[in-house]
């Protein structure tokens, strides 16, 4: 296998604010765009070609990776003037694929932190002769995310959308969004409108018989839908949960790019990341959190499991809590943001304007 897909097109509605400007797959995560991480590990299990796949924000992805060459791979992209689901952003891209029909071709999403061994899901797809080959991992709760049961063998045997009763969960698997296709099964895909891999493309290919393998690995795997899973995400990477060759230094409590300013008795830990040109004031304390490029954490500010926006400023003595601050955003001294705020960009908090507790001064 020395080719990919990629699919990047989704708007990223659920990360708001963080997308209204960037692209869900161009949000930094341990200091780098999250696609360079998909991109590393793609490139270290052999793949050479990947096709991006974009539509929201398109003009931001060839700028900054090019044609790939920084990164040894030869990348190329097509938009959508539409968006075509999966399915659709798959089949739009097969023109650029140079395998042949019985190849193999690695196709993952845009928004899954994985420490998928791809090499071993190439080895099964092959291996077991199997039409498309995919990635599953198993969940506590798999209420929120469509099921794939297989039988002894690993063979699918159906897509089950998400589960309502307890007696619809009859397994813990769910697709895990990593896939290898036969080259000739994308041709199958009908072309210029929108079609869903997981409730038009697999449903259809098991009604007619088509082999569907099913690989599960559970060693580490995250959803990068929601601002708290993306923070989480990227903490885990800097504190090397979660493995990928492009995290820009040395795994550990925190990650501080190069140009960043942080004074000596600030305290950064849990996987904390400041990005470049960032600056945090003495005093400060942060866990667990991703300072974009250019915000600045003044003095005595406590940020916990947050992200803070491109050019934020938190004043002095501000208690931020599992919250988003957008790019540009202002949050004046003394106020006290918790479970799940989100402060959209360029907007302007007053000082100790919000509390979520009591004012005990």
């Amino acid at each position: 296998m020395t080719e990919a897909i990629l699919l990047v097109g989704g708007k990223g509605t659920r990360l708001r604010p963080l997308t209204v400007h960037t692209p869900k797959p161009m949000v930094r995560a341990a200091g780098v765009p999250f696609l360079t991480h998909q991109l590393a590990r793609a490139k270290a299990a052999g793949v050479e070609h990947i096709v991006l796949a974009t539509s929201y924000l398109a003009e931001v992805f060839e700028p900054y990776f090019g044609d790939g060459s920084s990164l040894g791979l030869h990348l190329e992209y097509v938009t959508e003037e539409e968006p075509l689901g999966t399915g659709g952003a798959i089949r739009n891209v097969a023109s650029r694929l140079h395998s042949g029909p019985d190849e193999p071709v690695l196709v993952f999403n845009g928004d899954i932190l994985t420490g998928l061994d791809i090499d071993a899901l190439v080895r099964t797809h092959e291996t077991t002769g199997a039409d498309v080959s995919l990635h599953l991992t198993k969940v506590t709760d798999p209420r929120a995310y469509g099921l794939v049961p297989t039988d002894d063998t690993g063979r699918v045997l159906a897509f089950l959308e998400k589960p309502q009763t307890p007696e619809e969960i009859v397994t813990d698997q769910i697709n895990a969004g990593a896939y290898v296709f036969r080259r000739s099964v994308i041709d199958t895909i009908p072309a210029g409108r929108p079609v869903s891999v997981e409730r038009e493309t697999f449903p259809e290919l098991l009604a007619t018989g088509a082999h569907l393998q099913g690989m599960v690995d559970s060693t580490y795997w995250l959803d990068l839908g929601t601002p708290a899973a993306f923070v989480r995400g990227s903490a885990d990477l800097v504190l090397g949960r979660a493995p990928s060759p492009a995290v820009p230094g040395r795994c550990g409590d925190r990650l501080i790019l190069p140009s960043a300013t942080v004074a000596p008795d600030a305290k950064l830990a849990g996987g904390t990341v400041v990005g470049e040109g960032a600056f945090v004031a003495e005093g400060a304390r942060v866990f667990g959190s991703t300072i974009l490029p250019g915000a600045v954490i003044e003095p005595g500010a406590v940020i916990t499991d947050s992200l803070i926006g491109t050019r934020a400023r938190v004043g002095t003595r501000t208690v931020l809590t599992d919250t988003v601050i957008g790019d540009g955003a202002v949050i004046g001294p003394d106020n006290e943001l918790r479970s799940g705020v989100r402060v959209w960009c360029n907007a302007h908090i007053p000082p100790a304007s919000l509390r979520f507790s009591p004012d005990n001064t």
